[in-house]
């Protein structure tokens, strides 16, 4: 991994590339007209979670900060000073990253079952009672039914921000109880701006992963930290030399996906020959060029194993062998 710290969203104070999403929540907020349960839908590291500590911050009474955007809070004052350590008594985050400091699976239930005792109370030190879901994609279905008891009973002065970069899996029930604000990506050169001003990237590799992220700063930035360039310099080499396949060069690659980052490694990795091989099969497809079946069921193989890999604890080794295997077949196809 690279040595580059991507802050977390309650650390960020800047947003770029939404104010007409800020405005018309701040608008709603100003008319006394505050729905009591937001969904922050778009791409994920699009600026989601930023955005709800923005707000969050803002609706806790942080005072304003106009020169870091309409819901800027002025980062030196006590309430984001307490969002930061994660200390405001009328902030509740409920997230993967368990108390321990490691992402689970899901958000369990009894952790959504803490949103009505949190709402049921009035705020402590504050205008608001505010809590954040990032994001609701990660509920569990208990979860989700214990969230939708609570938005049935709207709570006076509370504000829920829910992040969901897949909207549509969400139960309907959830999403009609909800008002939805829309982020779109950046566009690649803003997005390739952002990673430059905060990696030693180069340009073109700044490009590079503006395009793997589809236009979304954080997402390109997380990337920049899992050194995704060096696995998608690695994925083209691997795809170049076809039929033949290097074995050191793949063993040196499975060597990554030890240790506590390795299925990060593992699935990016996979994530990259995935959209190459999307990119050739295309190309192929364009150009009338031969049979894609062998191809499309090698891009299958590498869509499914990352999952597989996990839930059935596979070596991981052994599932790149396997991917390769289907590949050095597509090619004599």
């Amino acid at each position: 991994m690279a040595d580059l710290d991507v802050p977390h969203p309650r650390e960020v104070f800047a947003l770029q590339g939404h104010d007409a999403t800020e405005a018309a929540f701040e608008d709603a907020r100003a008319r006394g007209r505050l729905h009591h349960a937001w969904l922050l839908t778009g791409p994920e590291g699009v600026g989601k979670a930023t955005f709800a500590y923005r707000a969050a911050r803002r609706l806790l009474g942080a005072p304003p900060a106009p020169e870091l955007g309409l819901l800027g809070a002025d980062p030196a004052h006590s309430v984001s000073r307490q969002v930061m350590g994660r200390a405001h008594p009328d902030l509740l985050v409920l997230e993967r990253l368990g108390e321990d400091g490691k992402p689970r699976k899901v958000i369990p239930v009894d952790d959504a079952r803490k949103l009505s005792e949190f709402f049921s109370k009035s705020p402590a030190a504050a205008p608001h009672r505010v809590a954040i879901i990032d994001a609701a994609d990660d509920l569990n279905v208990n979860a989700a039914n214990a969230l939708l008891k609570t938005l049935e009973e709207p709570p006076p002065r509370g504000v829920l921000l829910m992040v969901a970069h897949s909207p549509g899996r969400l139960l309907p029930t959830i999403r009609s109880r909800c008002r939805r604000l829309a982020f779109a990506p950046l566009t690649l050169e803003e997005a390739a701006d952002f990673v430059s001003a905060r990696t030693d990237v180069s340009e073109e590799g700044a490009l590079r992963l503006s395009r793997m992220s589809q236009g979304a700063p954080g997402r390109a930035l997380a990337l920049a930290a899992s050194e995704a360039l060096t696995l998608d310099d690695a994925a083209r080499a691997l795809l170049a030399d076809l039929p033949q396949v290097d074995e050191a060069m793949a063993l040196s690659l499975a060597d990554r996906f030890r240790g506590g980052e390795g299925q990060v490694q593992f699935n990016l990795l996979f994530e990259r020959l995935a959209e190459r091989v999307r990119g050739l099969v295309a190309d192929r497809a364009r150009q009338g060029i031969g049979s894609l079946d062998r191809w499309a069921a090698a891009w299958e193989t590498l869509q499914r194993l990352p999952n597989e890999a996990e839930a059935l604890n596979l070596d991981r080794t052994d599932a790149l062998f396997t991917a390769l295997l289907e590949l050095k077949q597509a090619a004599r196809a």
